[in-house]
């Protein structure tokens, strides 16, 4: 399929609102980011995963931790199995390289300028490049010489059955990485296709991310514009009344000279007359930084592509602009509040158009801050739990980023702290990360120098406490936008990030980027407990090779055990009170029963008859490695079976940790287990299989696997399918009421 006629299929989807086949076709690839008016839509049938290099225990060590190693070059970080796209690969540096990016059974060799020099690459090299250039160009892959710190790239990699990501050296190996998983392809915008070495990025694509910082929507649209006085404590904006509608561009001009005066000063949206505003949090923050003090005098603080923040020194002014379209079916009202009353006066434009959107597949826009003066001692910050959010019980929808404040103190160091992002009710996280930084395109703390891309960036701070010039200079902040790497969820969202070991109380302040309609898209409509007898025989649970029951104690993947002794950048037994926490627990380890098998498990699982397909989620021991099966769907109460694809699961609680002394040293071997053996894994089950059926057949037919831990050196348990509970949920279209 050409690329022009992928864009006039976009258009016409968009357009054909009497074809329902066609208008719910869901963004992919490339058309992820052209499709930018379709960021609201609901992503039914899509699962967002993100996998890291991250401490499996606990602590903040996120480098070189591999699944496992093959040959000397080809040491595992990642390793999938299904339908899919990689969306975005970040590396500390060059280190790693080159790197595998192994695409259903292809290797492809990727690396980058520093990669045939790495000793002291930093000084030796002024300018960096991914190797092919071509394949990788600025602005969708950027390295760390205007990162500060990582090597970052965003075109998407389409897989159609596996991917598999390798380091050939270890030294300060780190990454993270987000992927996509499809349910239905038939959904998809494009045919699903393997990405290869030579693919160049389309160019459309990487043009829409080179006109990040400037006014890219649709301009002879409907519009409310004009000035207003900040002479009240709460301002209008202006009201639309005129359904259904999507806001397209939201602008607010600022006198240069008052602008730090008016950062505080809140933005609050509210949509169809809805009980609380979906947008409210200051300025600076909604617009992507934690202050308007620009240091440098730069013409852009913020150079993001959904937001930015641009001073105009000869004109005197301040510009501020949001791109995310932001639907809504009856009525939109604009206003700030938190206004200290005087005389100064500000520009506004809000630009809005016909939503093509229908209701149920769309989602409001959904700007949440947070305010967390002093974290937590031992637990993770919750950034935005979506579960009660504005009055409602659940949501679907897809969460989109963060803009945040970390210090307001120049402590860089809190950055040692993990994404975990959770979502509908599992318990281990589907997005786990490194340190805060890397979540924010930098490494290393971003050098402690500022820097600004269209998808992320650090765009103040001083490098350190005594080279600030004022105490807004000391207020350091991030931010992350989500495109097409966006993470759809189907009931509940919980955003949550460590703080270096959630020892730091340095005080954060945040807001995360979302959309959601308060109606699920997910359904929890069955549950298996393996091991429950009475459970196993109300589903027909039959399984001739399983093992007897067994009952685990352990834990989940939810940060350190108990309260550490030591952290980056911290002196603990000094601290006032904490001497008596060291070695406290925090999490409790809990006990889990259920079985094994060499062989096939078979179950009957309710569903919605209205489904769009279903998600089954499996609680296992992941103790046992490179968990594989092959999955078969039937109608409930016969054996016509169709496979559904194969479930995978890789690596296990032990891994392999390789920090040699230099570049370019061989790697080690130490083999360490982490105590945490409870895992949540989650299986699409295609609509094909499922569509009109209040009731399926599963079965799960396990596949052997003998990849061993390092060459020479099995993992400690053999391979088995481990099945402690299975949940099962339907996809429905949500239900406005």
């Amino acid at each position: 399929m050409t690329r022009i006629f992928r864009i006039l299929l976009l258009i016409g989807c968009c357009a054909a609102m009497d074809a329902p086949a066609q208008q719910h076709k869901i963004p992919m690839g490339y058309d992820a980011f052209r499709a930018w008016e379709q960021l609201p839509l609901q992503r039914i049938g899509v699962r967002a995963y993100m996998r890291s290099t991250y401490a499996r225990n606990g602590g903040g060590y996120d480098a070189s931790n591999f699944l496992f190693m093959n040959r000397e070059d080809e040491n595992v970080t990642l390793d999938v199995k299904g339908a899919g796209v990689l969306y975005f690969f970040r590396a500390n540096h060059w280190h790693g390289s080159p790197w595998h990016f192994t695409v259903d059974g292809k290797d492809n060799i990727v690396s980058e300028t520093a990669t045939a020099d790495p000793v002291d690459a930093v000084k030796k090299f002024k300018g960096t490049a991914f190797i092919p250039a071509a394949t990788f160009p600025e602005p969708i892959a950027w390295t760390w010489g205007t990162t500060k710190g990582a090597n970052l790239i965003w075109a998407p990699l389409g897989f159609q059955q596996s991917m598999r990501i390798a380091y050939s050296r270890t030294f300060y190996g780190t990454g993270y990485y987000i992927y996509h998983l499809y349910a239905n392809r038939d959904d998809l915008s494009a045919p699903l296709r393997s990405w290869h070495i030579g693919q160049a990025p389309d160019q459309d694509v990487t043009a829409l991310l080179q006109r990040a910082g400037t006014d890219f929507a649709p301009q002879n649209i409907k519009k409310i514009s004009g000035r207003v006085k900040l002479d009240k404590e709460v301002v209008s904006l202006g009201e639309i009344k005129s359904g259904p509608s999507a806001v397209r561009a939201l602008k607010l001009t600022l006198p240069l000279d008052k602008a730090e005066t008016l950062e505080r000063v809140r933005l609050r949206v509210t949509w169809d007359d809805a009980a609380h505003p979906s947008i409210d949090a200051p300025l600076c923050l909604f617009f992507g930084a934690g202050t308007f003090f620009n240091r440098e005098k730069k013409t852009y603080l913020v150079k993001g592509l959904p937001v930015n923040i641009r001073f105009d020194y000869a004109a005197n002014k301040v510009e501020l602009a949001c791109y995310y379209p932001m639907p809504f079916f009856k009525s939109a009202r604009f206003e700030l509040t938190d206004i200290r009353p005087g005389d100064t006066e500000i520009g506004y434009e809000v630009r809005y158009e016909r939503s093509r959107l229908p209701a149920a597949r769309s989602a409001y826009f959904h700007a949440t801050y947070r305010n967390i003066p002093k974290p937590e001692l031992g637990r993770d910050m919750t950034w935005l739990d979506t579960q009660g959010a504005e009055g409602h019980a659940e949501w679907s929808g897809s969460f989109l980023g963060t803009s945040f404040i970390f210090s307001h103190n120049a402590n860089l160091s809190t950055l040692e702290g993990d994404p975990r992002f959770f979502f509908d009710d599992s318990q281990t996280p589907q997005a786990y990360g490194t340190g805060t930084e890397e979540w924010a395109g930098g490494g290393d703390y971003w050098g402690g120098e500022n820097m600004t891309l269209p998808l992320a960036g650090h765009p103040c701070g001083s490098t350190e406490k005594k080279t600030a010039v004022n105490d807004k200079d000391l207020i350091q902040s991030a931010y992350r936008f989500l495109l097409a790497d966006l993470m759809p969820f189907g009931k509940r969202a919980v955003i949550r990030f460590e703080h270096n070991e959630n020892v730091a109380q340095e005080h954060y302040e945040t807001v995360c980027y979302w959309y959601g309609l308060p109606s699920p898209s997910l359904v929890k409509t069955d549950s298996l407990d393996v091991g429950k007898i009475a459970d196993e025989q109300a589903h027909d649970y039959t399984s001739p090779q399983a093992s007897a029951v067994d009952t685990i104690l352990s834990r989940y993947e939810w940060g350190p055990d108990a309260y550490p002794a030591h952290a980056w950048g911290y002196d603990l037994p000094k601290r006032p009170g904490y001497k008596e926490l060291i070695g406290k627990e925090i999490y409790p380890a809990h006990k889990e029963d259920g079985r094994t098998t060499t062989g096939t498990s078979e179950f009957t699982v309710r569903l919605r008859k209205n489904n769009l397909g279903a998600l089954l989620r499996r609680t296992l021991d992941y103790g046992y490695p490179n968990q594989t099966a092959e999955v078969f769907v039937a109608p409930a109460g016969t054996d016509k079976w169709q496979k559904a694809g194969t479930w995978y699961l890789a690596g296990a609680n032990t891994y392999v940790i390789s920090r040699p002394p230099g570049e370019l040293a061989p790697r080690q071997y130490k083999v360490e287990t982490s105590n945490r053996r409870f895992r949540d894994d989650e299986f699409l089950i295609p609509a094909s299989l499922t569509k009109g059926r209040d009731a399926i057949r599963v079965k799960i037919q396990f596949v052997p696997d003998t990849q061993e831990l390092y060459p020479g050196h099995p993992f400690p348990r053999k391979s088995v399918w481990s099945e402690l509970k299975y949940d099962v949920y339907s996809y429905i279209l949500p239900t406005l009421k």
